[in-house]
């Protein structure tokens, strides 16, 4: 789960900026920019950022593998071990970041690197300048600025007859591309049935909060006959196309007891 920094999480997110900048960019750019880079996401900025309530961290393995920060509608530092790429994890945070953003704002802008642009070009952002900026030894960084418009937060759905599918889902989750939610609703009163991959049958029971949330509790039968269990808060967002998306954080109440975080999409 996307949780808030604290200090006593400083030396962690430093040290995950700091390998993955080291690790990764002296592919993309010469050494000035990497300094550059490494200067940059100092221990100081970290720190303040961190007063400020902006960062976020993603644990995994018992660690913090993954950090996220936005300030006003500008999304600042995002960096995933890199050993740990490759996992959905960096667009998992995008995601909460999104979200969090298009609270208070329309749209969402960042600077773009070499080796998170592909990444970004993705998730809908799109460059509206290039910008230059020298780092010393006659070395020019050259960086793009992307922007995107956010969904509008919902506050009067009618779930009945919706159906939606999973875009992205946390390793420790069951749930895939392959599995069908249908969804109805009575007044506040929420319940769906969903099948499909790793799921025999499922279904979900909940209410719909006042603001269009969810909260509701599920089960299912696997395909190794394993009963599983838990809980869900969702929150929806309208896309640009008038479907709804459901950026959910869950929590499994039988096994092992983890958490997760996915994205379903209305099909």
């Amino acid at each position: 789960m996307y949780e808030t920094a604290t200090m006593e999480n400083l030396q962690d997110i430093y040290d995950v900026v700091q390998c993955t900048i080291q690790t990764i960019y002296p592919r993309y750019y010469p050494a000035e920019v990497v300094a550059f880079f490494c200067g940059l996401h100092s221990k100081e900025a970290i720190a303040k950022d961190i007063g400020n309530g902006s960062v976020g961290i993603l644990k995994a393995d018992g660690k913090i593998v993954a950090t996220g920060c936005f300030e006003g509608n500008h999304i600042t530092r995002v960096y995933v071990l890199p050993e740990y790429q490759k996992r959905g994890l960096g667009t998992r945070i995008m995601k909460t970041l999104e979200t969090r953003i298009g609270e208070n704002y329309d749209s969402v802008y960042l600077d773009a690197s070499l080796p998170a642009a592909a990444l970004y070009e993705k998730l809908g952002f799109h460059t509206v300048k290039h910008e230059r900026y020298p780092v010393g030894n006659e070395v020019v960084l050259v960086y793009e600025i992307m922007e995107k418009k956010l969904n509008r937060t919902c506050t009067d759905i009618d779930y009945d007859g919706r159906c939606f599918v999973p875009e992205m889902n946390s390793e420790n989750g069951e749930v895939s591309g392959q599995t069908v939610f249908t969804y109805h609703q009575s007044g506040t009163l929420l319940w769906a049935e969903y099948g499909g991959g790793d799921i025999v049958k499922g279904t979900l029971i909940g209410t719909v909060l006042q603001n269009g949330e969810l909260d509701f509790v599920y089960q299912h039968m696997n395909r190794e006959m394993q009963l599983r269990t838990g809980k869900c808060h969702s929150v929806p967002v309208v896309s640009e196309g008038g479907k709804l998306e459901l950026s959910e954080e869950w929590e499994w109440t039988n096994g092992d007891f983890s958490k997760g975080n996915s994205l379903l999409v209305e099909q």
